[in-house]
């Protein structure tokens, strides 16, 4: 029987008393919110503090989006249904709802968090690549004030974020810009699993037709969701093709980094990883268009 190393329980009502119990205990605690990923990691062992801090009671504090017309902000306790539900969010950016349907169930769906998943930082982890496809940044707080990281600096490694001890995660900010769409595209051994290899993209178009800006992150094939400058690089000025998707891909594939394991071989995650950036590209100029 798997059961946790022995822990205390503290409830925090507000972020102020979170964040003055993560201060007095500091690297002994751990924050739980949904706890789909933390419980299973206790009961297993592989995760062990003295002290074990529910902040579910924030959620009227840190659960809401707001779609501004520069910028959507979304609490870190907002919940992964709050988030396939928001038809506000869905028309700024669709990536949110196609991969809130790929991810769980409705069990996990109903109690996990956007900042808990952000904050677990699992390679194969779909939010993140949402959020960093979407050049997201996050905003941590501390006694002392706040500060904004982006995603590429948030995720530091497998498992490991910018979030220090005494420290929460209370928003996610996301730029918003004119003429673009995003999309997201999963493959997975069995619904809800975790990815074999994902895609996230986002693209914005000029008024004459041609490529603005593009974006592409990647989950599962390496240390840490994975944005690809390349692309971008190689997309922007263009005109919406399918040759322009292809090179993507090509790039996707060449720049990702992933591993045989029980999910499949590394070449055949590189190949998802190209056919997959090919097909959200195209859903993202499609939507545009429609």
């Amino acid at each position: 029987m798997q059961v946790p190393a022995p822990f205390e329980y503290r409830r925090a009502e507000s972020v102020d008393q979170a964040l003055d119990l993560m201060t007095r205990l500091g690297s002994t605690a751990r924050l739980v919110a949904g706890g789909h990923s933390l419980l299973p990691m206790m009961k297993l062992r592989l995760a062990v503090f003295d002290y074990l801090i529910d902040i579910n009671d924030l959620h009227g504090e840190l659960g809401y989006i707001v779609v501004g017309p520069e910028t959507v902000r979304i609490g870190a306790l907002t919940r992964h249904r709050e988030l396939l539900e928001s038809a506000e969010l869905a028309a700024a950016f669709p990536i949110f709802a196609d991969a809130e349907r790929v991810i769980a169930d409705p069990v996990v769906r109903n109690r996990g968090t956007l900042g808990g998943s952000l904050c677990q930082a699992d390679p194969s982890e779909d939010l993140s690549a949402v959020c960093t496809t979407l050049n997201a940044s996050c905003v941590i707080r501390a006694p002392g004030g706040t500060r904004t990281v982006s995603m590429e600096d948030f995720h530091r490694g497998p498992y490991e974020t910018a979030v220090g001890d005494g420290e929460i995660l209370t928003e996610i900010r996301i730029p918003v810009r004119e003429r673009g769409s995003s999309a997201y595209e999963k493959v997975e051994r069995r619904a809800g699993d975790w990815a074999v290899t994902s895609a996230g993209a986002a693209l914005w178009l000029n008024p004459d037709g041609t490529i603005a800006d593009a974006r592409v992150g990647l989950a599962a094939v390496g240390p840490n969701t994975t944005g690809i400058p390349a692309i971008s690089q190689a997309l922007r000025g263009r005109q919406p093709s399918e040759d322009a998707w292809q090179e993507a891909a090509a790039l996707a594939s060449r720049h990702c980094d992933p591993a045989t394991d029980q999910r499949g071989s590394a070449d055949y995650k590189r190949h998802l990883a190209g056919e997959l950036t090919r097909r959200t590209l195209r859903r993202c100029a499609q939507r545009i268009e429609g």
